[in-house]
Parts: C-alpha cells; sequence; structure tokens
C-alpha cells in the first residue's frame, strides 16, 4: 500500500519542518518539492526570461506567481508518481489554483491519496492568517530584509481559499503544539 503523506497549506504553516520530522519518525523519505521546483520548472517548459520580465515588471511578484500556476500543477503531477512512500510537502501555491481547469488536474492528482494532510496554526482563519504571516514576516526580513505587503495578502489567500480546505482528507492545527506533539497527532490520524 502506498503510505504517501502529503502537506499543504500556506507559506510559513511549518510544512517542511513537521514533513522532515514525521519522515524521521515514520522512517520513510521526505521530499520537499520546492527544493527541486526548477528542475521540473525547466523539464515543463518554464522561460527564465518571461519569469525575469514579469518579476520586473509593475506586477512584479504578483505576475511571477501567476506565471508559475501551470508549472506548479505539472510538478505536482510529476511528483506524486516519482515519489511514492514519501513525506511529500508542497509550497503553499502548488494546491491553490484560481483557475478551475488547473484546480480540476489538482484535485485529480491528489484523489487517490487518503493522507493529506493541511496544517494551519487555528481553525480560526483569521488568528490563522495573523500567525503565519508574523512567521512569513520574520522569515523575509531575516532572507530578504523587506516585506511586500503584498505577498501578506498572497499568503491570506492560500489560508482562506477554499482549495486546501477541499483538498485536504485530514487537518491538523499547531498552535501551542511542539512539532512532536504535531506529527504524534498526524500519526494518530494516518489512515
Amino acid at each position: 500500500m502506498d503510505s504517501t503523506i502529503i502537506l499543504i497549506g500556506p507559506m510559513s504553516a511549518g510544512k517542511s519542518t513537521i514533513a522532515k520530522v514525521l519522515a524521521e519518525k515514520l522512517n520513510i523519505p521526505h521530499y520537499e518539492v520546492d527544493d527541486e521546483r526548477w528542475t521540473y520548472f525547466d523539464e515543463l517548459g518554464y522561460d527564465k526570461k518571461v519569469a525575469s520580465q514579469l518579476a520586473n515588471s509593475d506586477e512584479g511578484m504578483i505576475g511571477l506567481i501567476r506565471y508559475w500556476k501551470p508549472f506548479e500543477v505539472g510538478t505536482l503531477e510529476r511528483v506524486l508518481v516519482e515519489h511514492p512512500n514519501s513525506v511529500i510537502d508542497f509550497g503553499a501555491g502548488y494546491t491553490v489554483q484560481e483557475d478551475a481547469a488547473l484546480f480540476a488536474r489538482v484535485e485529480h492528482a491528489l484523489a487517490p491519496y487518503p493522507n493529506v494532510i493541511m496544517l494551519l496554526p487555528s481553525p480560526d482563519l483569521d488568528e490563522s492568517v495573523e500567525e503565519v504571516n508574523a512567521r512569513f514576516t520574520a522569515l523575509l526580513l531575516k532572507e530578504v530584509g523587506t516585506v511586500d505587503p503584498r505577498l501578506l495578502e498572497i499568503n491570506k489567500n492560500f489560508v482562506k481559499h477554499p482549495a486546501n480546505h477541499q483538498l485536504a482528507k485530514i487537518v491538523v492545527y499547531t498552535k501551542d503544539k511542539t512539532t512532536d506533539e504535531t506529527c504524534a497527532e498526524i500519526i494518530d490520524k494516518l489512515k
């Protein structure tokens, strides 16, 4: 039986941290999709020149993120096939698709997997937005030195968008829990 565990959720929800520890506890491989994103994107026809033009246009990061969408879906489909029996953590944007056809592809790809787990700090979505955006702000300040408020709005959309709520077969709330406590809860809920 395929024991693939898929973690989804907004930026700074803790997917990568939880996935790494969960994989160790279950003694199965961990695959962080964002680590190999560019290899998949390139193989799917990603054009760095177009991406650069979008990033440097008035649309900036927003336009670039829109451009990524079909590549994220293609990557998601391939990763699921190429990394069975793993703990897979997808970046926040892979499952949140505004385009109905792209969302249908994501939904179809994830349908056979019983362990699609959404991580959120809290069942209160406003509280979750506040928490993940505080973490995301700290990360941006550390790594980039500045925070584009539009990125925080995108992350708010990742929390509140119905896509992850529709795709998740298990939801785990992480507020006030250690990584080990969160992993124990996930293991308890695995199907």
